[in-house]
C-alpha cells in the first residue's frame, strides 16, 4: 500500500513539472515535443454592436481567412478565431476576457476600449498573452506597467500634438475640452493639456460627462460652456454617443459663425462607415474640423476595398480606419507566429500556481493557464515589420507605430474635404506624409501649411476664437485710488466711479473693439496714500481682478505674472533737484572766456595790427609818421577792429585780405562772448551736488521716491542704494517741502520719479525745480490682464489705432498738457569758453598773416636787389673787368646790410617806383651813347 502511494505522488510530480500541451480543435492536448501545431487559437475582444465593431468584425474575419488561405505564411498551421463581445462594458468585458483566456489563445486582437484595455492588460500580463489593440488609443497604456499590451493603431499623444499644432496655426491660445469621463477621455485630454502648455497655450476649461450621460445633462454642460470666453472646442468622446453633442449644440445655436469645433478621430470613424453619409448627420456638423488616422493610399488598400464589397456578413457599406488597423493586427500576429514557429519554438501552456489557495484547494480561475512562450512571441511581434493596409507596420522603442500621421478633414456640404495632413515628422502640411518621410524633418512655422477651411456658419475667415463671456459677469477692473496726481486716475462721482487720463484711454480703446466688453471698476487703495502697484498686479495674477487699469508701469518682474497691453504712455525714471537764481557778480563780464582765451585773443589783436601796419606802411600815408604815432596807430587799429570802428583804410591787397579774415574772426568771438555772457547772467545753478545717476549713487544724501511705485525697489535692488537713504513721499506738496528743506534740513537732495509724474510736478511748481541727467530707465504704462487673456492682444491693437489716428495725443493734451520746462530739462552751468573752442579760427588767421608777410617780404627783397642806390660807394664790389666795359653796361653788385634793408623798407612805394623810372631812362640814354658811331 505504501509503495502504491509513493508511485502516485511521483506520478503527480512528473505531471506538474512537464509543461501542459496545446489543445487541438477537439480540445485534446498535444505534447510539447510534437511538431508544429495544426491549429492555433487567436482571440478577439471588442464590442460587436458599435461604430467601430461593425467595421472591425468583417475585417478581422477577412484577415483570418486571408492568412489561412495564404501558402507563404504559417504553412500547415491554421488560425482559429475565438470572438468575445465586450458589450461596451468594463465589467462584462473583463469577464469575457477571462473566458477567452480559458481557450489557451496565443494572442488577443483588441479591445477597442481604452478602459477595458487597462483591466485586461493585467490579465494578459499574468498569463503572458500578447494583447494587440487596434482601438485603445489612451497614451498611458504605453507605460511599462503593461508590457504585453501592443498598440497597433495611433497613440492619442500624437493626435493631441496634431490638434495643438492646428490650434496654434490659427493663433488661438485657449481651448475648451469636451470629453467623456473615462480612461480614454481623461488621459487623452491630459495629453492635449501637456501639448498645449509646451506651446504657451492652455485648456481654459474641461467639460466632462459620464459615459451614457442623458440629453439634459449634456445640454446643461453645453449651456455652461457657451457662457465662457473661449469659442474653440475640442471634442474627445466615443463614436457611439458623439453626435448627440452636435445635435444639442445646433439647438443651442452653437454651430454658427464665430465657433470652432474640432473633433478627434471618432467622428471620421462614423462618417467613413457609410459610403453615403446621412444628410441629417451632415447637417449637424457643417464646418467641423476633424482628425482621422492616416493610412497610405496603396494598391493593397484598394484591393481590400474591392474585397469589402463582396463580404456578405457586414453591417456597413464602407469601413473606417479601425477596420484597416484590425486587419493589419491579424497579419502582424501571423507574421510573428510564422517567424516564431520557424525558429523552433513550441506553443505550450502551464497552470499558474498563484491561482491556487495555500491549503491546496483550486479556485474557480484555475482553468486559466500561462502561455509559456508568450514573452518570446511578444518580442517577435515587436520586431516584426511588413507593409499592411495602413502602410508600413513597424514599432519604435516605446512600442508605438513609427509613422504617426493624421488626415485633417473639414466637413462641408455632403462630404469631407481634406485640408491637410499632420505627421510627427513634418507637422502640418498639404503634402501626403509618405512623400515627406525621405526628406529631413522640417517643423519651421513658415512651412506649416493647410488649405482654406470653411468654418461653422459658412465662414471662410478664421474665427477670433473667443468672445467676451456671456455669463452676466462683467470684467472686474481694478483702478488705483491715488493720493496724488489725480489727473492720471482718481475716484469720481460718475456712474463708472473713476476718471482720469488712464480711464479715458481705456474707454476709448474698448470702444474700438468689435465686441462689447461689460466692465465694472473697483477702487484699489484708500486714497490716503498711493497704493502698492506691485500688490495691485499680484491681485490680477491671483484672479481677484480680471484687469488693472491705471498708471501701471510695465516691468520685467510684472510681465512674468500678468500680460500687458501695448504701452499707451512712454515713461522712464528721471532725477529732480532744487535750483536757485545765481546772485550777480561784479566781474561776471570776465566769465565768458577763460584766462588763456583772453590772453590769446589780446595777443592776436596786437599781432594782426602789426601785420596790417607792416603791409600798409609803404603804401598808406595813415600808417606813416613819427615812431610814437605809428605805435599808437598800431594799438588803435588793433582794438578798434573789435567794434568794427577802425578809421584807417587799407590800400594794399594783402592788407585787405588779412583784415577781412580777421574781421570774420572778431565777428565770431563777439557773438560767442555775447551769448555766453547772456547765459551766465540769466542761469540758474543747482543747490544739490547731484548732476545725474552716477552722482546720485555715489552720494550719501537722502532720495525721495513716490510712494507705491516701482522706483523704491529699483533703487534698492538694481542700483544697490541703501534703504536708509530712500524716503517715500506721497505727492506734490511733500515733494516741494522735501526739496526746499534739502538734505541738511531733513528733506531730500533729489527725487526719483517717472517722467509723466515729473512733468505734472513741474506744472504744479511752475518750473521751480529742474531735471538733471537723462532718463535712466525706459518703460511705459500699460493695462494689466491675467495671463493669456485675449483682451490684452485686442486692446493692444486698439491702442495702436488710437495712436495712429491722433486720439491718444488728444487725450494726453486734455489731461496732462502743461507749460514746457524743457529749457531747464538739461544742465546749464557756468562754463567759460576756452581756447579749445576757437583754436581753429586763430590757426587759420595766423597762417594767413604769415603767408601775407612772406609774400610781402619776398617782393620787397626783390625790389631791394634791383634798386640799390648808386651813390653808396662804400658798399661797391670790385668789378671783374674794370678796363673793358660791355656795350650795354653792367650794374655793380653790392653787399646787403640790415640797415640798408630797413631804410629801403621805410621809403615810400611811390619813391621806389619813381627811382625805378629814372634808372630805366638813364640806362636807355647810356645804351644810346654806346651805340652811336664816331664821326
Amino acid at each position: 500500500m505504501r509503495q502504491m502511494v509513493i508511485f502516485l505522488v511521483l506520478g503527480m510530480s512528473v505531471m506538474l513539472v512537464v509543461p501542459m500541451a496545446v489543445k487541438d480543435k477537439s480540445g485534446n492536448t498535444t505534447s510539447s515535443s510534437s511538431r508544429m501545431p495544426s491549429v492555433v487559437n487567436v482571440g478577439a475582444l471588442f464590442t460587436v454592436n458599435s461604430v467601430i465593431g461593425r467595421s472591425v468584425k468583417p475585417a478581422v474575419a477577412a484577415a483570418i481567412d486571408d492568412v489561412n488561405s495564404n501558402s507563404n505564411i504559417l504553412v500547415g498551421t491554421r488560425l482559429n478565431l475565438i470572438l468575445h463581445d465586450t458589450n461596451c462594458s468594463g465589467f462584462l468585458g473583463t469577464i469575457e476576457a477571462l473566458q477567452l483566456m480559458e481557450n489557451d489563445v496565443v494572442a488577443a486582437i483588441g479591445p477597442q476600449s481604452s478602459g477595458i484595455a487597462h483591466v485586461i492588460s493585467h490579465v494578459v500580463n499574468e498569463l503572458q498573452v500578447p494583447l494587440l489593440s487596434f482601438g485603445a488609443t489612451d497614451p498611458t497604456l504605453s507605460a511599462l506597467e503593461y508590457p504585453f499590451f501592443i498598440r497597433t493603431t495611433q497613440n492619442d499623444y500624437h493626435q493631441m500634438s496634431a490638434i495643438t499644432d492646428f490650434v496654434l496655426h490659427f493663433e488661438w491660445k485657449e481651448v475648451i475640452a469636451i470629453f467623456v469621463d473615462d480612461d480614454y477621455g481623461r488621459n487623452g485630454i491630459s495629453a492635449l493639456s501637456d501639448a498645449l502648455s509646451k506651446k504657451q497655450a492652455k485648456i481654459s476649461y474641461k467639460a466632462s460627462f459620464t459615459p451614457g450621460e442623458s440629453e439634459s445633462g449634456i445640454t446643461q454642460l453645453l449651456i455652461g460652456v457657451n457662457l465662457m470666453e473661449s469659442r474653440v472646442y475640442v471634442v474627445h468622446v466615443n463614436p457611439d454617443s458623439g453626435l448627440q453633442i452636435f445635435t444639442i449644440a445646433k439647438k443651442l445655436g452653437m454651430m454658427t459663425g464665430g465657433y470652432v469645433w474640432i473633433t478627434t478621430d471618432w467622428l471620421p470613424a462614423i462618417l467613413d462607415s457609410s459610403e453615403l453619409p446621412d444628410p441629417d448627420t451632415m447637417d449637424l456638423i457643417q464646418g467641423v474640423v476633424s482628425f482621422r488616422q492616416h493610412t497610405s493610399n496603396s494598391n493593397i488598400k484598394k484591393s481590400f476595398g474591392n474585397k469589402w464589397k463582396n463580404i456578405k456578413d457586414k453591417e456597413t457599406s464602407s469601413f473606417n480606419s479601425y477596420a484597416l488597423y484590425s486587419y493589419d493586427s491579424v497579419w502582424l500576429l501571423a507574421h510573428a507566429l510564422d517567424k516564431f514557429l520557424k525558429s523552433g519554438n513550441r506553443i505550450t501552456f502551464s497552470y499558474d500556481s498563484k491561482l491556487r489557495n495555500s491549503n491546496g484547494s483550486e479556485l474557480r480561475l484555475s482553468a486559466l493557464r500561462i502561455f509559456n512562450e508568450g514573452e518570446k512571441l511578444l518580442q517577435t511581434i515587436q520586431t516584426t515589420t511588413f507593409m499592411g493596409l495602413t502602410g508600413e507596420v513597424k514599432f519604435d522603442d516605446d512600442k508605438n507605430l513609427i509613422h504617426s500621421a493624421y488626415d485633417i478633414v473639414n466637413i462641408g456640404g455632403t462630404g469631407l474635404r481634406t485640408i491637410g495632413y499632420w505627421s510627427n515628422h513634418s507637422g502640418l502640411s498639404t503634402a501626403v506624409p509618405e512623400s515627406l518621410y525621405s526628406k529631413p524633418s522640417n517643423r519651421s512655422p513658415a512651412d506649416q501649411r493647410l488649405y482654406s477651411v470653411i468654418w461653422p456658419g459658412e465662414m471662410t475667415k478664421p474665427p477670433r476664437g473667443w468672445v467676451f463671456p456671456n455669463n452676466g459677469k462683467p470684467l472686474r477692473v481694478a483702478v488705483p485710488y491715488r493720493y496724488s496726481y489725480k489727473e492720471v486716475v482718481t475716484k469720481d462721482k460718475s456712474p463708472e466711479g473713476v476718471r482720469g487720463y488712464c480711464i479715458d484711454v481705456f474707454e476709448a480703446a474698448v470702444n474700438l473693439l468689435p465686441y462689447p466688453v461689460p466692465r465694472k471698476y473697483f477702487l484699489y487703495g484708500d486714497g490716503k496714500k498711493n497704493p502698492s502697484y506691485a500688490n495691485l498686479v499680484n491681485s490680477v495674477a491671483e484672479n481677484r481682478y480680471d484687469a488693472a487699469v491705471g498708471d501701471v508701469t510695465i516691468t520685467t518682474n510684472r510681465t512674468r505674472i500678468v500680460d500687458f497691453t501695448q504701452p499707451y504712455m512712454e515713461s522712464g525714471l528721471v532725477i529732480v533737484v532744487s535750483v536757485q537764481a545765481l546772485k550777480p557778480k561784479p566781474w561776471a563780464f570776465m566769465k565768458p572766456f577763460t584766462i588763456e582765451m583772453w590772453l590769446v585773443t589780446g595777443g592776436f589783436f596786437l599781432f594782426v595790427g602789426c601785420v596790417v601796419w607792416i603791409l600798409e606802411h609803404r603804401l598808406n600815408q595813415e600808417f606813416r609818421g613819427p615812431p610814437s604815432q605809428q605805435i599808437i596807430t598800431i594799438f588803435w587799429f588793433s582794438f578798434s577792429t573789435m567794434f568794427f570802428s577802425h578809421r584807417e583804410n587799407t590800400v594794399s591787397t594783402l592788407g585787405r585780405l588779412v583784415l577781412i579774415l580777421w574781421l570774420f574772426v572778431v565777428l565770431i568771438i563777439n557773438s560767442s562772448y555775447t551769448a555766453s555772457l547772456t547765459s551766465i547772467l540769466t542761469v540758474q545753478q543747482l543747490t544739490s551736488r547731484i548732476e545725474g545717476i552716477d552722482s546720485l549713487i555715489s552720494s550719501n544724501d537722502p532720495i525721495g521716491v513716490q510712494d507705491g511705485t516701482f522706483a523704491y525697489n529699483y533703487l534698492v535692488r538694481d542700483l544697490n542704494i541703501a534703504e536708509s537713504r530712500i524716503k517715500p513721499l506721497r505727492g506734490e506738496a511733500e515733494y516741494v517741502n522735501a526739496l526746499r528743506l534739502g538734505p541738511k534740513g531733513g528733506g531730500v537732495a533729489a527725487i526719483v520719479d517717472e517722467l509723466p509724474y515729473v512733468e505734472l510736478f513741474m506744472r504744479y511748481t511752475k518750473c521751480e525745480f529742474r531735471i538733471v541727467g537723462e532718463e535712466f530707465t525706459k518703460s511705459g504704462w500699460g493695462f494689466a490682464f491675467q495671463r493669456d487673456s485675449p483682451l490684452a492682444v485686442d486692446l493692444s491693437t486698439a491702442i495702436l489705432q488710437l495712436s495712429e489716428n491722433g486720439d491718444l495725443q488728444r487725450l494726453h493734451d486734455k489731461w496732462l498738457s502743461s507749460a514746457s520746462c524743457s529749457s531747464q530739462a538739461t544742465d546749464v552751468e557756468e562754463t567759460s569758453l576756452s581756447l579749445n573752442n576757437f583754436w581753429g579760427l586763430f590757426l587759420v588767421c595766423g597762417v594767413a598773416c604769415f603767408i601775407a608777410l612772406g609774400i610781402f617780404f619776398c617782393r620787397m627783397l626783390l625790389q631791394y636787389l634791383r634798386f640799390i642806390p648808386n651813390d653808396e660807394e662804400s658798399h661797391e664790389i670790385v668789378e671783374h673787368d674794370s678796363e673793358t666795359r660791355s656795350g650795354t653796361g653792367r650794374r655793380s653788385l653790392r653787399a646787403i646790410s640790415f640797415k640798408d634793408l630797413v631804410d629801403f623798407y621805410d621809403k615810400k612805394e611811390a619813391e621806389i617806383k619813381e627811382k625805378d623810372r629814372r634808372n630805366k631812362r638813364q640806362m636807355s640814354r647810356e645804351s644810346d651813347e654806346d651805340n652811336t658811331p664816331p664821326f
